[in-house]
């Protein structure tokens, strides 16, 4: 199987080639730098993702807030994290980056607010 994916770890965005079945990689080739192996490996077998949406809050003027992941979260798991994030509804007042989910799916990432509200 060979897989093409654009490295954004830094600017240059190599487009790197990685060959391999599911469980091995037998080559990565087109990165410019060592961090390009790293991104492309993690990408290959389990890709990541900040996950970046809103959660309802009470006692305030807009229904929602937006809230974020503070690391990312194996994609495996988006739906299964927005599925217990639409159940959830904080109150006011919340600071900024205070965090509404602990270890969300124990993922080890929590989600966090990404702004400050008042009464």
């Amino acid at each position: 199987m060979q897989k093409k994916i654009t490295c954004i770890i830094c600017p240059v965005g190599c487009e790197i080639t990685v060959t391999g079945t599911k469980d091995t990689i037998e080559k990565i080739e087109g990165n410019q730098c060592k961090r390009g192996i790293k991104y492309v490996t993690d990408e290959y077998f389990d890709p990541k993702r900040i996950l970046t949406t809103t959660i309802k809050i009470e006692n305030y003027k807009l229904p929602v807030i937006s809230v974020r992941s503070d690391k990312s979260i194996s994609k495996k798991l988006i739906f299964k994290c927005m599925e217990l994030i639409k159940k959830t509804c904080i109150k006011t007042p919340v600071g900024m980056k205070e965090v509404v989910i602990k270890n969300i799916l124990d993922t080890g990432a929590d989600i966090i607010t990404t702004k400050t509200t008042e009464l």
